[in-house]
């Protein structure tokens, strides 16, 4: 499937990076912590809440553009960090931050990317967000944030929920690495992905490249697994967000509420930004879709009386989720796996192609809902009875 324009979801998308990336990668993105329960309701949750279909509405001068933390975006979307996403396709990151400024919205780069931060400065011209692991090593930890201060980083993404990691049961089948180990089960697998194969033979980039070669005694691969297995930092808690923003000296995102307590706690933190997320159902499998969360959230921010933003992420794979979120309160959506399934099926042009496709969607299913301003956009578009109940609905 070469032209592009025939691809016509993301699960089109989906399907051919199946077949092209390698297993422990493809698994890695494609998969969810123990049962993962919470991975598919981050999904089947959107798919229960019904649209109502208004007629006879002038749909001219549609649009979807808004302000993401005071950015002009084409649509309230925005890439969210995830990691390994270089082992997608050769240097992915670059090339979802390339397509992503090409169009219009943010990109968000994982401290546990393979391409480096200073990697994506030299290939992008506006700023991009970095998106804060929290590690012992607080030398490294300032290191990170002085050179994403140093590429003109334009936000700091604080990730609150992986102070301990989730299991993912493929992950340890695999024997996810990076890159992968030349065991005869991935030497059989590559052998199936010629076009991997060579993307990743013209790069040099084939590790953790914001780690390897700045932090301490983590010189290569070998040295890396020991590193990271012992940094994530367990203690992690909220007295630690006023020294990680002052540090910082500019906008804040914690990405990872679930709860309204928390969600309070950030508004009072001094945070710009929320991220209704539970990583994807990566984490803490048995918790609430995000998209079930998003109202208490949105709720207990407005009764704080707080101007923090709140986004969405998790589960979302067309534009007609996007709508039903920003209906639901959000500001902002962060796509992960969306993106993802695009690069690995295409490089660039895949990331393209899935925000094109979403951007679709979203413009016309909000036409249908009668609507042309997504900035106006109210659960009014909504069936009620399939959105309401969400949260009750999973006990």
């Amino acid at each position: 499937m070469k032209n592009l324009e025939k691809v016509t979801d993301i699960e089109d998308l989906r399907r051919v990076a199946e077949r092209k990336v390698p297993r422990m990668f493809y698994d890695y993105v494609d998969s969810g912590s123990w049962t993962e329960t919470t991975y598919r309701n981050n999904e089947s949750d959107f798919d229960r809440i019904k649209l109502r279909q208004r007629v006879l509405v002038n749909m001219d001068n549609r649009s979807l553009a808004t302000h993401m933390l005071g950015e002009p975006v084409k649509m309230p979307v925005a890439i969210a960090p995830t990691g390994f996403t270089g082992m997608m396709w050769a240097d992915g990151e670059i090339h979802a931050a390339k397509a992503a400024e090409k169009f219009g919205v943010p990109f968000s780069l994982s401290t546990m990317s393979i391409c480096s931060i200073e990697d994506i400065a030299a290939h992008t011209s506006k700023p991009f967000w970095f998106q804060l692991y929290v590690m012992r090593d607080q030398e490294f930890m300032a290191n990170l944030i002085r050179r994403a201060k140093e590429a003109n980083c334009s936000a700091l993404i604080l990730t609150a929920d992986l102070q301990v990691l989730g299991q993912r049961h493929k992950d340890i089948k695999n024997g996810l690495s990076a890159p992968p180990k030349p065991t005869l089960t991935n030497i059989l697998n590559l052998m199936t992905k010629p076009q991997w194969c060579l993307n990743m033979l013209g790069t040099k980039r084939r590790t953790f490249g914001n780690i390897v070669g700045h932090a301490k005694d983590v010189e290569d691969l070998s040295s890396l697994s020991a590193w990271t297995a012992e940094q994530f930092d367990p203690a992690l808690s909220w007295d630690d967000v006023a020294r990680i923003k002052d540090m910082w000296g500019g906008k804040l995102i914690i990405k990872g509420i679930m709860e309204p307590e928390d969600a309070i706690m950030a508004a009072r933190s001094g945070a710009d930004a929320l991220v209704v997320s539970n990583h994807g159902g990566r984490q803490l499998d048995g918790a609430l879709s995000s998209i079930s969360a998003l109202t208490d959230i949105v709720q207990a921010v407005h009764a704080e009386n707080s101007n923090i933003e709140v986004w969405l992420d998790s589960g979302i794979r067309s534009g007609q989720d996007v709508l039903k979120a920003i209906s639901l309160g959000a500001k902002g959506t962060m796509i992960g796996r969306a993106f993802l399934y695009g690069l690995g099926a295409y490089g660039e042009d895949g990331v393209r192609r899935a925000l094109e496709l979403i951007y679709k969607e979203c413009d016309v299913s909000m036409a249908f809902c009668g609507h042309t301003d997504i900035n106006k956009v109210t659960e009014d578009i909504l069936v009620k009875g399939t959105y309401e109940n969400l949260k009750v609905s999973h006990f």
